[in-house]
């Protein structure tokens, strides 16, 4: 691997880093199509898997396209080492479960995707691991719940869908005084509009299947934190569990990164206007925006990140109706359970992504059958305007 000067900034680190050249001098990332690897001599396989030569062994344990994406999105997150997985909920999995055992316990927040909200309700627990679940925004519980030993904390800043912005310093104070690891779903931020293990978090994972590949082509995920922890805990479960990041769809995610600030960018930049023209649609009652003044965590969102995102929730005043009318009635913007892409995306939270977590979890979340969530891709803005309008229109 050539040397890099240093400094680089990441939008020149989301191109060039982690870049491992073959003999043959390929400009692009070599693809690493193989699922096994040979060894000179018989010495050579011994040394191998008893630690004494570093030497490829199995593309489940590790593979030079899967290594040069670990190295780049480290790279980029600030991160001693970093694990790619085969999905994202395959990161989070293994985030949690691989230093967690019968009788530890896990604080988490309550605004969590639904898969993830499973694990901590409803997998650990099958386990011997306690769970407890607070109110993300509200340090007084975390406080209370931080106030006995603690194996883990789980968060999501922004929280999907309704972007509820937990304080990230102040919940890594709290949780290193008993002893817990912090680990941070930053998947709606990225990489490059917050970054926390500047923070105080100890681990942070993502789903590489959303802005990272941003592109709908392919699933990903990745776990990033201290290289001792990644080393002697992860990488011992991944190994031996086997959700390993295919080689193909590492490439596909490598060549997303070179693009991803451009994309990011761009897609906030639309998000920002879309959510200012939403909050004056008479048909929409209200609309969560992270940047947005009227955002109740506005001052802390401006603080810890430096956008707002691609998301924007909002709330139809019709309820379940309006929302379904609203959703039919698009013709630019398609129906999916997806985010990140290029192209605008919006889903009904209440009947997809949070189907599963029940009704009265919703409530306590503000996830009401009127609430839509808006994924914004990189189209014109006013395109992307004029097709809302005939929505809301519809909607009313």
């Amino acid at each position: 691997m050539t040397e890099l000067p240093s400094p680089l900034r990441p939008a020149t680190r989301l191109v060039h880093a982690g870049q491992t050249r073959t003999e043959f001098g390929e400009t692009a990332e070599a693809l690493f199509l193989t699922s096994g690897f040979v060894y000179a001599s018989a010495e050579d396989a011994e040394a191998t898997f008893q630690g004494k030569l570093a030497h490829y062994q199995y593309s489940r344990f590790g593979n030079p396209t899967v290594a040069m994406l670990e190295e780049r999105l480290a790279a980029i997150e600030g991160a001693e080492a970093c694990r790619a997985t085969a999905s994202g909920m395959a990161a989070v999995h293994a985030a949690l479960i691989a230093g967690l055992r019968a009788g530890d316990r896990v604080v988490a927040s309550r605004a969590l995707f639904g898969s993830c909200h499973w694990i901590v309700s409803t997998l650990l627990p099958r386990f011997g691991i306690e769970s407890v679940f607070v109110d993300g925004a509200d340090l007084g519980q975390w406080r209370d719940a931080l106030a006995k030993p603690t194996k883990l904390v789980l968060l999501e800043t922004p929280s999907n869908p309704m972007l509820e912005i937990v304080d990230l310093a102040a919940i890594a104070a709290l949780a290193h005084q008993v002893g817990a690891l912090v680990v941070v779903d930053n998947v709606f931020a990225t990489p490059l509009l917050q970054q926390p293990l500047a923070l105080g978090a100890d681990i942070v994972v993502y789903s590489c299947t959303k802005h990272i590949d941003g592109q709908g082509r392919a699933l990903g995920g990745a776990v990033l934190g201290r290289r001792t922890w990644v080393e002697e805990v992860l990488q011992p479960f991944l190994r031996n569990t086997g959700p390993a990041l295919s080689p193909f769809n590492a490439w596909l995610l490598l060549k997303g990164l070179e693009t991803l600030s451009l994309r990011a960018t761009a897609a906030c930049a639309n998000a920002e206007n879309l959510a200012e023209f939403l909050a004056r649609a008479p048909a929409v009652a209200r609309v969560w925006y992270p940047t947005r003044d009227d955002h109740p965590q506005a001052a802390l969102a401006r603080a810890q990140m430096s956008g707002g995102g691609t998301i924007v929730t909002f709330a139809l005043r019709g309820g379940k109706r309006a929302a379904f009318a609203f959703l039919n009635a698009l013709r630019l913007i398609r129906i999916s359970n997806n985010l990140g892409d290029t192209k605008s995306l919006v889903t009904h939270p209440a009947t997809t992504t949070h189907y599963r977590i029940g009704a009265e979890e919703r409530a306590r979340l503000g996830i009401t059958d009127g609430v839509v969530r808006l994924s914004v891709g990189i189209e014109d803005a006013a395109d992307l305007k004029a097709d809302l309008a005939e929505a809301l229109a519809a909607s009313a």
